[in-house]
């Protein structure tokens, strides 16, 4: 189960280091849906308006891992992801604030509005620069997962969010769809993002027909090196099957097979 920590429960240190910066913290409100972290929450503060404030004990050394990437990506990510305004190290905690997006976690079952917002966005990565600092290949994740030969089909220098869940997509009150906690970035190709999206909306109940329709609209898809796509679907089927067992496996290792019956253009 995962640790829930309040405003009022974090050490004062924290708190007081938290209003240096920001000015009174006037709310805070608990977020519950889709974080591993200990801390989550909104604050309404006197000076820096309304902010996500999400943390970590530092003793959670794959939590705090995992901040790092985040302040380290975001800014590559500007404009995709809310801006990092704040960064916090007190008292045992590590801790982000960021510009908080008034909004909702996208809508990717079939008819949802959101998938034009969520369709922009994903172009709009394909652009992102490559930071100039080491990101881990998206062939790494899978290296024990790999067959000889099959580690240089995942290459690429696109820079990947690879866990575009519905919580980590949020849509704005303005309609704008923001990619959020980027903390397993990769380097690989620029169709693995969008490969990844569709089957999670698979996931939400769309027909894999319409799924691939809809990752057909990437020219990075069309353009797809077949083998390419092969070694990213049975490198992540493998990889789930050896986590959860082949009938733990089943329905998600399916979904990821339909990719490889993608309609070209």
């Amino acid at each position: 189960m995962i640790e829930r920590v309040q405003w009022e429960e974090l050490p004062v240190r924290l708190r007081t280091a938290v209003e240096e910066r920001t000015g009174t913290v006037i709310a805070a409100e608990p977020v519950t849906q889709g974080l591993n972290c200990s801390v989550a929450l909104t604050l309404d503060t006197r000076r820096s308006g309304a902010l996500f404030f999400k943390g970590v004990r530092d003793t959670d050394t794959e939590g705090v891992a995992a901040l790092r990437w985040e302040e380290r990506v975001n800014s590559a990510v500007g404009g995709i992801s809310p801006a990092v305004r704040h960064d916090f190290r007190v008292a045992g905690w590590s801790c982000l604030a960021f510009d908080y997006v008034r909004g909702s976690n996208a809508d990717l079952s079939p008819g949802s509005p959101d998938l034009d917002a969520v369709t922009s966005t994903m172009r709009r990565m394909h652009r992102l620069r490559t930071p100039d600092f080491a990101i881990p290949p998206l062939a790494d994740r899978f290296a024990e997962h790999l067959l000889p030969g099959e580690t240089d089909a995942l290459s690429g220098r696109h820079l990947l969010h690879t866990d575009t869940n519905p919580h980590n997509i949020m849509i704005s009150d303005h309609g704008e769809a923001y990619v959020v906690d980027w903390a397993m970035p990769a380097l690989g190709p620029a169709w693995v993002d969008p490969a990844y999206t569709a089957v999670r909306l698979m996931e939400c109940e769309q027909a894999p027909a319409a799924a691939l329709a809809w990752l057909n609209g990437f020219t990075s898809w069309r353009q797809a090196d077949p083998k390419a796509v092969s070694v990213f679907v049975e490198g992540t089927c493998r990889q789930w099957t050896a986590a959860v067992g082949g009938r733990g496996a089943e329905a998600s290792n399916a979904r990821f097979r339909h990719l490889l019956g993608r309609p070209r253009a």
